[in-house]
């Protein structure tokens, strides 16, 4: 009987962090380790192949946004994740979006447009063939937005948000958290 009401009220707790807009668990947390997972590269220096960024950027310090939507908000998140990356060349900082969906190949040039009117040019947009995108790294279902932040192969920071929920204050704070991967 503890058994359920701890599950009841973990499934609860859950749901009114979702629904309050506050962050919740999705994706890989701190500590753990980024797998390998492959993506189409729609925007990216591979543009038209699959492949695997995670892989590509070994240990450099790396930003991760996977999004299930490219509404205004998370354009401005990648626009400025973009700049920091350009910023940050010195310091190896890479970055890729994937954009997860069961229709990818319907997404691509969605993808190329926004890379052209926001002028994104150090981050490559990506599609995930799945809109749970890949299996191990867990990614809640109500997240819209899923940062991952990751250098030595270890996450460093891990941001989620649900539709609508990545506020202006929400990008600054994701911005200012690269500094948690840069040396």
């Amino acid at each position: 009987m503890n058994r359920i009401a701890s599950t009841i009220a973990v499934t609860l707790m859950v749901t009114v962090s979702v629904a309050s807009g506050a962050e919740f668990k999705s994706g890989l947390q701190v500590g753990e380790y980024p797998g390998a997972f492959y993506v189409t590269d729609v925007t990216g220096p591979s543009a038209g192949e699959a492949l695997c960024y995670r892989c590509q950027y070994g240990s450099r310090p790396v930003v991760s946004i996977f999004a299930r939507s490219m509404d205004d908000d998370v354009k401005q998140l990648v626009k400025q994740i973009d700049t920091l990356v350009g910023e940050k060349k010195d310091d190896r900082l890479a970055a890729f979006v994937v954009l997860l969906s069961d229709t990818p190949d319907e997404q691509a040039s969605t993808l190329k447009t926004v890379a052209t009117e926001n002028k994104i040019t150090n981050t490559p947009l990506t599609t995930y063939k799945k809109a749970d995108g890949p299996r191990k790294y867990d990614l809640h279902e109500e997240a819209d937005i899923t940062v991952l932040m990751w250098v030595d192969n270890d996450v460093k920071v891990n941001h989620a948000f649900a539709k609508g929920k990545l506020t202006k204050d929400a990008i600054a704070k994701v911005v200012s958290d690269t500094s948690m991967i840069l040396n």
